[in-house]
């Protein structure tokens, strides 16, 4: 059993930055690619980030790019996801995601956390 976790959304005025974060309960993800998506209101969810089990490999999507960062720390078996320079278009529910090591998708998420750009 795999668990993702979500943390640090929120309501921020556009141009601020929040911080979420994403725990995993499982004791070791060795070579887990791990991924961020999201979701806004009458949306399909989308792509935003993904990050390799090194930190080595990193790929964003356009609309993300230059302003959010995802990073890792295996010890704490912790994804995060800095998101700055906020835009009203960023409010959506942002979800984890882990692709492990036998599998081409993501096969685990999280619930998700709610951030909202005011304008």
């Amino acid at each position: 059993q795999v668990e993702l976790v979500e943390s640090g959304g929120g309501l921020v005025q556009a141009g601020g930055s929040l911080r979420l974060s994403c725990a995993v309960s499982r004791r070791t993800f060795s070579g887990w690619t791990m991924g961020w998506f999201r979701q806004a209101p009458g949306k399909e969810r989308e792509f935003g980030a993904a990050i390799s089990w090194s930190a080595g490999n990193t790929n964003y999507a356009d609309s993300v790019k230059g302003r959010f960062t995802v990073s890792r720390d295996n010890a704490k078996n912790t994804v995060y996801l800095q998101m700055n320079s906020l835009k009203p278009e960023d409010t959506a529910v942002y979800s984890c995601a882990a692709r492990p090591t036998y599998s081409s998708d993501y096969n685990y998420w999280g619930q998700g956390t709610q951030v909202t750009v005011s304008s």
